[in-house]
């Protein structure tokens, strides 16, 4: 795709967020049609999600919670849309193309760097009793007219924000109607003709951390600032949607995993560090983001979601492979319906749901999306070693033992 004329957005060349690559073509959600849903038809219980992830589409309506009640399918039928199954669809998909894309990063394209087989292209999500429409760029640009969008947080939501920009490009054709900018850990794509503006930034720990450069934060034991969230907030305090997830960077790496929580400032000399389990610090972080929320938010303008949980896809014996290959050279979903892998972990997002809860009072719904089975499934999503390699495959494991295969 020729970009004459137009800025171009700066390609991160390392390695960005913990696991980045973990979930980076599983299906996962894109907001798209929520908001279709929520600007068609103001604050409602039940939220019409459309879920691309690696050129798979999904749409998803789910009502907040985690584990949702049956909710309305465009039949009127009782129905969940985000239970069902994956189905084969050579005809519709993919929705673009990664090679042309201009947004793919280089952890993440599988087509560019040797995978020949192209059938995790073409998996369309089914959910059970329901029909989905097909993604529709023009139509959600119309409702995000003069909007803005914002996913906030880590590597996997950044993957979110690529797939939707791309489809969304793909509809703009000319170069003059659509710009991209990298800006440190913010990354913007604004359609020009709707003057509806996309964002990703990078905030993996929600409130501020040693984590917060984009490019450099490979740390092993992380750090917190339990009180400070404001740098990170007025980035997205403007947006009129807004896509939070956080989740793979407070579980634990290793069994000692413990992180550090830091409490005042060394400007002001009161700075005190106070260690503690992943999952606690965790809920400070919640809780900060919560106070800020219900102090600052809009309820009458801005959208709030917040991601569930995405699995890892750890143990191939989950699903009777061999744990030495992990991912690699999966090439199908997994078929058994209701497939739930022993890892796969909801307390997190149990515990986020409990937060966002306090809000309600307050008139500030916070959308938690369960998208963890539907991932769950697809097993086949991963980069494995066709990707960007930035350390030589062998040399970062034991002999014997195959490298990093999600």
């Amino acid at each position: 795709m020729k970009t004459e004329g137009t800025p171009k957005m700066t390609v991160l060349h390392a390695p960005v967020g913990v696991r980045s690559i973990v979930s980076s073509l599983v299906a996962f959600f894109i907001v798209a049609s929520s908001i279709t849903f929520l600007l068609d038809r103001g604050q409602e219980a039940q939220v019409q999600m459309a879920v691309e992830h690696g050129r798979q589409e999904v749409q998803v309506k789910l009502e907040a919670g985690l584990q949702e009640p049956a909710i309305r399918g465009t039949t009127e039928e009782e129905c969940n849309w985000s239970r069902g199954r994956w189905v084969y669809d050579n005809a519709s998909r993919p929705l673009y193309s990664g090679l042309k894309c201009s947004f793919i990063f280089p952890e993440v394209a599988c087509d560019k760097y040797g995978r020949k087989d192209v059938m995790y292209q073409h998996w369309r999500w089914q959910p059970h009793g329901c029909d989905l429409p097909r993604f529709d760029a023009i139509k959600l640009l119309e409702k995000l007219r003069n909007k803005r969008l914002v996913f906030v947080g880590d590597s996997v939501n950044r993957n979110q924000w690529v797939s939707l920009v791309c489809m969304v490009e793909a509809s703009i054709p000319d170069d003059r109607l659509k710009t991209r900018i990298f800006n440190g850990s913010l990354i913007s794509f604004k359609a020009l003709e709707y003057n509806a503006t996309i964002d990703f930034y990078w905030s993996p720990l929600l409130v501020e951390s040693n984590s917060d450069n984009p490019i450099i934060h490979r740390v092993e034991y992380r750090i917190i600032r339990a009180d400070r969230i404001e740098k990170h907030a007025s980035v997205w305090r403007d947006a009129d949607i807004i896509v939070f997830n956080s989740y793979l960077w407070w579980r634990k790496q290793k069994d000692d995993m413990r992180m550090k929580v830091m409490y005042g400032s060394f400007e002001d000399g009161d700075a005190r560090l106070d260690e503690m389990e992943m999952v606690d610090g965790f809920e400070i972080a919640l809780k900060k983001l919560t106070e800020w929320l219900g102090e600052n938010i809009d309820k009458n303008k801005a959208r709030i979601f917040f991601a569930g949980s995405s699995p890892t896809h750890s143990w191939a014996s989950n699903w009777g492979g061999e744990d030495r290959n992990k991912c690699l050279n999966e090439t199908e979903p997994i078929y058994k319906i209701g497939y739930k892998a022993a890892t796969t972990d909801y307390s997190l997002m149990a515990k986020a749901k409990s937060y966002f809860k306090t809000l309600e009072p307050k008139g500030i719904q916070v959308q938690i999306l369960n998208i963890t089975e539907l991932s769950d499934y697809r097993k086949d999503g991963h980069p494995t070693v066709f990707r960007r390699q930035f350390v030589p495959l062998f040399e970062r494991e034991p002999a014997g033992v195959l490298p990093f295969m999600y």
